[in-house]
């Protein structure tokens, strides 16, 4: 366990915590004061220290030494059920404790391709899920949001209960999509999330598929957004945690990424922006960045051919795959606590479709005409220059 950071804890006073709160980019500070709580030593803390910059990293994929077939992990499994076509698996019957090596570069894998998968009723500890993490790679510090008390840097603890609220006129439901701090130069790849505590109901989280939404394109935008790359900003999110008095552990940065980034495991292509951190496109005009980036928003947060939702239990974890799915979580639970623990291994610099075929030599692909050539399926693309064929729809 890495020792206790020297910290300076927030104790907000009862003016404060009657204040509402925006739930993204200014961390809650609030603590409902419960010293029985079982889950204390993971209740956030906000040290005031300070981190170097972050520098390029070597990144090992695991998923690249996977059976495709995913052998290992599907046979200990006693279910495995994919919970939408495009995004979103549940496995039952494995105990995350126990997973060999092979599986969990299968399991990588899986969430390569399935964007997120769910876990039900598991006994691993935060260490364990560290460790974890760590198989995947070099674990990511967060420069603002709260470590646990017990000083452990590398786990990012998402907390709220009932001493704050809520300020739904500060934010809107589109902004709150994200992919974890895409402002690294280097960020995040197969994130896990642990829920400790949560409402009886409300509380859940939504991800949505890059890879659908690329999918979803007509060739000719799929080939414009290839040749874009947008600025992604951590400044808002250093200026909410100076607004609540909080130190920034690490001098808050911008940094450029591919509109569309290629997975190096699975090759298959992505739309990389997200409301929360992408700023503009550069090299274009506002209005045209503006009128695209908007348009992405909305795809991620509107489309929900897209989109899986998922109801957390106590003991639930998601690992999700932060290169090709975007996450939103639903703040209706208040006044009920809802805490969780995540560890964030970081990714590879996100490479261009230009750059993958460089660096490679392979082809970066659709995912869906992927599925479809798997399935035995030919097909066109809508908006190529094959005839549509009307259709109907009835529900």
């Amino acid at each position: 366990m890495a020792p206790v950071a020297t910290r300076t804890d927030v104790q907000p006073s009862k003016q404060e915590a009657a204040q509402l709160i925006n739930p993204f980019y200014s961390p809650a500070i609030g603590d409902d004061g419960d010293s029985a709580y079982p889950f204390a030593d993971l209740k956030p803390s906000f040290p005031n220290i300070k981190w170097e910059p972050l520098t390029e990293i070597p990144v090992t994929h695991r998923g690249l030494f996977a059976d495709p077939d995913k052998k290992n992990l599907f046979s200990a499994a006693a279910k495995v059920k994919n919970l939408t076509p495009a995004i979103g698996t549940e496995i039952e019957g494995i105990d995350l404790r126990q997973l060999t090596n092979a599986q969990k570069d299968e399991l990588a894998l899986l969430v390569a391709e399935r964007g997120v998968v769910f876990f039900r009723d598991q006994e691993i500890d935060i260490d364990q899920q560290l460790d974890l993490g760590r198989y995947w790679g070099t674990l990511h510090k967060h420069a603002t949001t709260p470590i646990p008390r017990n000083g452990l840097e590398e786990v990012h603890v998402v907390y709220t209960d009932g001493s704050r609220r809520f300020d739904s006129s500060a934010y809107s439901k589109l902004e709150l999509w994200h992919s974890d701090v895409t402002y690294e130069i280097q960020p995040p790849s197969t994130t896990s999330l642990k829920l400790l505590t949560g409402p009886e109901a409300g509380g859940d989280t939504l991800w949505s598929s890059g890879y659908a939404l690329y999918s979803s394109l007509s060739p000719g935008f799929q080939t414009y957004l290839e040749s874009l790359s947008a600025v992604h900003s951590a400044v808002e999110q250093a200026q909410g945690a100076r607004a609540a008095g909080l130190a920034v552990r690490r001098d808050e940065i911008e940094t450029v990424h591919p509109v569309v980034r290629v997975h190096p495991v699975t090759g298959w292509k992505s739309v990389y922006v997200n409301s929360g951190f992408t700023r503009r496109i550069v090299g274009i005009p506002k209005s045209e960045s503006d009128t695209v980036l908007n348009f992405l928003f909305r795809q991620i947060s509107e489309n929900p051919d897209f989109q899986v939702r998922f109801k957390w239990e106590p003991k639930s974890i998601a690992f999700w795959d932060n290169r090709i799915v975007t996450h939103s979580a639903i703040f209706d639970f208040w006044p009920a606590t809802r805490h969780a623990v995540r560890v964030t291994p970081h990714g590879e610099r996100p490479m261009s479709v230009t750059e993958y075929e460089k660096q490679t030599g392979k082809k970066a692909k659709d995912r869906q005409i992927e599925i479809w050539k798997q399935l035995g399926v030919e097909t066109k693309k809508e908006g190529s220059n094959a005839k549509a064929k009307a259709r109907g729809y009835n529900d």
